[in-house]
């Protein structure tokens, strides 16, 4: 038996708690900006994956109108951090809803450090930062989909074996329905089967 949803009957906000609790878990871009007139930003999107591999571009979807997208949108730039496990609190109290023009660096006590490539610093203790140029914007209905190039890209090397990022040093936030996060707990690996190599469904092997 299954209970069947229709968002047409639906409010917007029971609909939207029914999608963010079964499309988990998200990862989350924390995303620095820098406004037209210099103030620094930093918020947490869940809505957030990778768009192309070549060009490298991420996407990150803005509900409404919030600092982040008026940022992107008079600079062209943003940088997107990765959320680790260690920095729980620091994420959650960036994504508060602070006045405009209110710098959640200086307001939750973040530390930055200067980007190479774009003008929005990155969060010194994020072991990630991907630097994007926006590529172009999308409005879908009530939210804005930012595309970014990335043009440099800076890792820990805390984080690297190998010269590969570690899921395990990297321990990445991802977001659920409600006021849940998740962190990583175990982690399978499994092999993509080749056609040449096929031998028949999982369940028959």
């Amino acid at each position: 038996m299954r209970t069947d949803f229709d968002p047409a009957e639906m409010s917007r906000n029971e609909f939207y708690r029914l999608l963010t609790a079964t499309v988990v878990p998200r990862p989350i871009a924390w995303v620095s900006t820098t406004s037209a007139d210099g103030t620094h930003n930093l918020a947490p999107h869940s809505f957030f994956t990778i768009a192309s591999v070549a060009p490298p571009v991420v996407q990150f979807s803005s509900v409404g109108r919030k600092d982040t997208l008026r940022n992107v949108e008079a600079t062209g730039q943003f940088v997107v951090n990765l959320a680790p496990e260690g920095l729980f609190e620091q994420i959650n109290d960036t994504g508060t809803d602070f006045p405009h023009g209110v710098s959640e660096f200086e307001a939750a006590g973040i530390a930055s450090e200067p980007s190479l490539r774009v003008k929005p610093p990155r969060v010194a203790a994020s072991p990630v930062a991907l630097e994007c140029e926006v590529h172009s914007t999308l409005r879908i209905g009530d939210g804005t989909v930012a595309f970014g190039r990335v043009v440099h890209a800076a890792v820990s090397q805390d984080v690297l074996v190998d010269g590969h990022p570690e899921i395990s040093r990297l321990k990445p936030l991802s977001r659920l329905g409600k006021d849940e996060w998740a962190t990583v707990a175990g982690v399978r690996e499994i092999s993509r089967i080749r056609h040449a190599d096929w031998s028949g469904p999982a369940g028959d092997r």
